[in-house]
C-alpha cells in the first residue's frame, strides 16, 4: 500500500463514512464536550431498528434523524476524563454494557479520541 497525504487520508474517511453501516440494537450514542469540567459526555439512547436498517423510536416507531426537534431522554450518560477513561466504561467491568457490535466500539472509540483532541485543543467537535 502506498502512503497517503492528510488530505487524501481525509478524502479517504469522508468516502467511508457515506457506507451503509449496520445499527446496534443496543442503542446509540451522542458525544458531547463539558470544557468547564474538562471531560466528555457519551449520553446513550435507546433505540429498534426496522426493517430498512433505520433507527427508530422504540416508544412512536419514528424513524430517528440526527435533526430531529424533540428532545429524547437518555438511558445513560458516561462521562470520562480522557477517551481511553470513558471507552473502558462503556467497555470493561460488570454488564450489560451498552455496545453490542464491535464495529460501534471501534466508532466510538474514534470518535472518543477525536472529542478528546478537541477538548485538549479548546475546539468544538461535531460528531462523525
Amino acid at each position: 500500500m502506498t502512503s497517503l497525504t492528510a488530505e487524501q487520508r481525509r478524502d479517504l474517511d469522508d468516502r467511508l463514512s457515506q457506507r451503509f453501516i449496520a445499527l446496534d440494537p443496543a442503542g446509540y450514542f451522542l458525544i458531547k464536550l463539558d470544557a468547564a469540567s474538562g471531560e466528555l459526555i457519551a449520553e446513550h439512547y435507546s433505540n429498534d431498528i426496522d426493517d430498512r436498517g433505520l433507527a427508530t423510536d422504540p416508544e412512536t416507531g419514528e424513524v430517528l434523524s440526527c435533526r430531529s426537534a424533540g428532545p429524547r431522554a437518555p438511558l445513560a450518560i458516561y462521562r470520562g476524563r480522557s477517551a481511553k477513561e470513558l471507552g473502558m466504561a462503556l467497555s470493561e467491568g460488570e454488564g450489560p454494557h451498552p455496545i453490542s457490535r464491535l464495529d460501534h466500539a471501534l466508532y466510538l472509540g474514534r470518535e472518543l479520541q477525536k472529542a478528546e483532541h478537541a477538548l485538549e485543543q479548546g475546539l468544538s467537535y461535531i460528531q462523525d
